[in-house]
């Protein structure tokens, strides 16, 4: 009796230790963001409650990486960089030919995300205040 409730006791530990360093293995990293950007001086920075867009997309919706001078999709435990690190005219030179500014982080960000609130607020009139400019740069 005193060895099976041993190995009981145990096995709980292992699991409540388990369930713990996985929980806190992965860094989901901040609540919120302040998102500045170096090409943007009109508008306050954007305040972005990373957390909430957690809970309603894959990380992979914003996050990518870049090899070979190409854009690879967002892997589990990736390195997340800055964005301006590649979102810059040095980095991204000649490789946005027709697209929306991307060789900035201004033009990034807004092509993103402006993009997906736009949507959001299509599928539902209640979010239409996602489309202002306000939604993200408060004052």
């Amino acid at each position: 009796m005193v060895k099976r409730a041993f190995f009981c006791s145990l096995l709980v530990t292992f699991m409540v230790f388990g369930y713990s360093v996985s929980t806190f293995a992965a860094d989901a990293g901040p609540e919120t963001l302040t998102l500045t950007s170096s090409d943007s001086t009109k508008k306050p920075p954007s305040v972005f409650p990373h957390k909430n867009h957690q809970a309603l997309m894959d990380c992979g919706a914003c996050h990518h990486g870049m090899a070979d001078g190409k854009q690879t999709p967002y892997t589990d435990g990736m390195e997340i960089k800055k964005c301006e690190e590649c979102h810059n005219s040095n980095v991204l030179a000649g490789k946005t030919k027709g697209k929306d500014k991307l060789d900035t982080f201004k033009g990034a960000a807004h092509g993103n995300c402006l993009d997906c609130h736009k949507e959001e607020a299509k599928k539902d009139p209640a979010k239409k205040d996602l489309k202002s400019c306000k939604t993200c740069h408060k004052k």
